[in-house]
Parts: structure tokens; sequence; C-alpha cells
């Protein structure tokens, strides 16, 4: 076998990343971001994560920080994996808008029009330990209410234990039905997983496939995100971060190895393992840039169409109601002082701001006291305004 020296080796290990990356990743410019991320690595507030910035048409950085692997010395790299959680429901939300599109689906159809489960479903008014009083909803639940929060529905069910993806999306979405509305429909916003799974559900009814398959076949493989799954592989397993916990000041800051609590291992089993819409994605930095692209571009990708430009805008306009002012949530975005975004329960975040076109992806696997990460993300969007806004757009400083 032929020996290298280390230089030759580094630029071997180099070239293959960069072969093994898209295009558009490989030719983007690196490192004018890294340094809010280095403090933060530094100060032991995350171990490390990856950025990136596009515009419209482009990337223009991406930065790889810190450590994806502490006791294994394992580097960050731009197509490190990470567990995305909820930010897989902005994804979700854009299949069922696909469906809506084709006249498919309608948003204010009743949820019992495609699931005979729902119908009878029942809200709970009162309760204590020897009785609760149900009263029939004013409306049914509709695909509206599943995508924004609205529907009453819980968070999860009881069944859903001690793991999120252990049942088939059937029975999972079974179960919700099973349960007892918790408001009227379109009267309070409560975040539940159990109506972006629902939605999940009603696009394998819809479409006649399995919702892991249309999610492949409509949405990951022509966008190219030819990392973001339900099931890593075992290549994929080898760049995936792991996930860490620091506790809250004034202890100091000691980053702790966690699994993650809310998922099933090994996180490549297929048959004990199932999808979760509204949470189980994994993904990478540059994958999440590519939905993120499509987006602000309303709904173009590289020349192709994938949503309608009055479906990216009902998805990123206020669907909350005029009795929940203060909740600002579209279809599986928040929507907060001009951005459009959403982030994952170990912090990941993918932003989009539509007035200077930039989308901003923050991938951290970061678990515990968050109050410092978030603020790392916060100074990060800034600083990606600052760089590359275009001269003279408003962005999220004003």
């Amino acid at each position: 076998m032929p020996r290298f020296s280390a230089f030759s080796l580094a630029v071997y290990l180099i070239a293959s990343s960069a072969m093994a990356q898209s295009p558009d990743v490989a030719a983007a410019p690196h490192g004018r971001l890294a340094g809010v991320l280095q403090s933060a690595v530094d100060r032991h507030v995350i171990s490390g994560g990856v950025l990136v910035v596009t515009d419209k048409e482009k990337v223009l950085d991406v930065d790889a920080v810190g450590l994806a692997d502490i006791a294994g010395g394992k580097p960050m790299r731009d197509d490190t994996l990470f567990w995305i959680a909820s930010q897989s429901k902005s994804i979700t939300a854009a299949a069922v808008m696909m469906l809506v599109d084709e006249g498919k689906v309608r948003i204010d159809d009743p949820v019992e029009k495609y699931l005979s489960e729902f119908k009878g479903q029942m809200v709970k008014t009162e309760s204590d330990a020897s009785h609760a009083l149900l009263v029939k909803p004013a409306r049914p639940i509709c695909i509206r209410d599943l995508l924004s929060h609205t529907s009453g529905l819980p968070m999860v069910s009881p069944v859903e234990r001690p793991a999120l993806d252990l049942l088939p999306l059937q029975n999972a979405v079974a179960s919700y039905a099973m349960c007892n509305l918790q408001f009227q429909p379109g009267t309070k916003m409560q975040y539940a997983n159990a109506g972006f799974n629902t939605a999940g559900r009603i696009i394998e009814v819809v479409s006649g496939m399995p919702y892991e398959d249309f999610m492949q076949k409509r949405l990951f493989d022509p966008l190219g995100m030819k990392d973001t799954t339900f099931w890593p592989t075992q290549e994929q397993l080898t760049r995936l971060a792991l996930s860490y916990e620091s506790s809250a000041p004034p202890a100091p800051n000691v980053l702790k190895q966690i699994p993650i609590g809310q998922l099933t291992y090994p996180l490549d089993d297929r048959v004990h393992r199932f999808p979760m819409p509204a949470g189980g994605l994994f993904s990478t930095g540059p994958d999440i840039a590519r939905f993120c692209r499509m987006i602000v571009n309303l709904g173009v990708l590289d020349g192709h169409r994938y949503l309608s430009e009055a479906a990216v805008r009902q998805m990123t306009t206020r669907q909350t109601g005029p009795l929940l002012q203060d909740k600002h949530y579209g279809f599986g975005w928040w929507l907060d002082g001009g951005i459009w975004d959403h982030a994952g329960a170990y912090q990941s975040n993918m932003a989009i701001d539509p007035r200077t076109g930039l989308c901003m992806v923050y991938m951290v696997n970061h678990a515990g006291y968050v109050r410092d990460v978030q603020a790392t993300r916060s100074l990060f969007q800034k600083t990606a305004e600052d760089l590359f806004a275009p001269k003279g757009a408003a962005t999220t400083k004003q």
C-alpha cells in the first residue's frame, strides 16, 4: 500500500470531501462566519456546528466549526448530518401544499373526509379526578388546523411511549383520533406533533403511497436533498453529529453527550422505527439550504417549480386567526419580525428573510440549557445580514 505524507493525505481528504458535495457547496466561499461559532465552541456552549448562507441563486458561505464527536475528535464537516426534529414540519407542510396545488386536497377540508376515524371526536371542556365534561366541537378539525397548531389535538398521544418513532404512522394517527380535543378547533394555538403527523397520514391516503416514499419522490430526490432521511445509512451515521447537553449557570459549561431521547436506536432500523412527519428527519446544512432556496424563490429551484407562488405565500402568512393576534404561525413556519423560520428540538434552525432573499441555516445538536445557543444563532443571523444583504434592503436589524 503506498504511503502518503501528512500533507498529501490532507489534500486527498479535502478533495474527497469536495467530490462528495454538491457543486454549489463545493464552489462556495468558506470561513466568513466561522468566528460566530468558534466563540461558542471555545466557551463550551456547543461542540460545534455548520452554517450555510444563500441568496436566491447560490450558496454564499459555508462554515463547519468544532467537533461532531468530542470524545472521538471528529471534526464538523459541510456534510455533517443532524437530527433536525421539528424542522420536519416545514417540509411536511410543503408536501401537503403540493397536493393542494394539484387539487387533490383543500386546506379547509375536514380531516374526517380522509380519515374516518376522526368522525365523532369530542372536545374536553373540563375534567378532574372523578369526571370529564365533553361537548361536540363547533366544527370538525380541518387540514388548516393541522398545519397551524390550532386543531386541539394533543402534542402526542399516551401510547407514543417511550419514543415517538415506535408506531406505524397509521397507528399513531389512529391514537390521536381516540383522544378528546383539548379545545374548540381554531380558537387556540397549542404546539402539537399530532397535527403534523395526521397531515402526513393524509398525504398517504390521498397519494396512495407511503408518506416517506412521497417525500423521497416528490421533494428529496428532485430537490437534490441527498442526505435527508428518516433512516440514516451506515455511511451517513459516520457523519452524524452527536448530541450534547450543558447545565445552566452558574454551573460551568461542561458538555455531556446524550442520546436523542425521542427516537429509538439503532437509527438505521427500518423494521422497528417509523417515519414521523412532525419531527423525524435527519439532514445536512446544504440540504436544508436547498429546501429554503426553493421557498424563498416562491416554489421554484433551478428552473423547476415544486409549489405554486400562492401555496408558498399561504404557508408564510399568519394562519392563526383573528382570535390569536399574539401567535404568528403560518403552515409549518414561524413568522417573526418579517422572518420565516423553524427550529428543531436540539436548536438547529432555518431562517428565511424574504426582504433580502437570504436563507440562513444554523445546524447544531444541543439540548439542556439553550439560552447561549439561541444567542449564538441570533448573532449568526445578524452577521449574515450584515455581510450579505443587498445594499438598501430592509433587514432583521431594522
